[in-house]
């Protein structure tokens, strides 16, 4: 397992990341992390619907997750800290993403940057965390990584999030469809 991911190297990393609620700081994902991470989806309603509710006995495959997105060629996972608690303790992770870049043939040969498990814990939801990151990935991100096109897909359930993208200009232009086995 890698400590520290790196699989996007290109990445300007650490970033800081300027909100409502001060700077924090953005930084690839590390075996550490994974508790926090397992909350943030727990926390999010839509993923606990799916199954990610943070049980103890999920642990061991969470963590095979993890290894695997850090271990993969084209990936990262970022987690944003809060740079210190509000008590002063030591820093917490109150959001992450998941990138990849993808080689492409169309549209000219255009690489695409993949954002995927966009999360913000929902006591700081509103704070400007998720804009200041998807604003990193549009301009940092995408630019250090030679992306042509940055692309998502979101649940239709979340119709916030639809809003959300659409004010950072992101355009619902494409139908997602997923084939799910099992």
């Amino acid at each position: 397992m890698l400590d520290t991911g790196g699989v996007l190297p290109d990445l300007p990393l650490p970033a800081t990341l300027d909100t409502r609620d001060g700077d924090l700081l953005l930084r690839r994902a590390r075996r550490g992390d994974l508790d926090a991470l397992v909350d943030l989806l727990a926390d999010d309603p839509v993923s606990a619907a799916r199954g990610d509710a943070g049980s103890p006995g999920d642990r061991p495959v969470s963590a095979s997750a993890l290894d695997a997105v850090l271990d993969t060629d084209g990936n990262d996972l970022l987690v944003v800290d809060q740079l210190s608690s509000p008590s002063g303790g030591p820093a917490d992770v109150v959001g992450t993403l998941q990138l990849t870049r993808i080689p492409g043939m169309t549209r000219v040969g255009t690489t695409r940057l993949l954002v995927e498990a966009v999360r913000v814990r929902s006591d700081r939801r509103s704070a400007g965390i998720g804009a200041a990151m998807m604003r990193w990935v549009q301009h940092d991100a995408a630019t250090a990584l030679g992306t042509g096109l940055v692309q998502l897909t979101s649940d239709t359930a979340r119709t916030d999030a639809h809003r959300f993208y659409e004010r950072l200009g992101f355009a619902a232009s494409h139908v997602g469809f997923k084939y799910r086995r099992g």
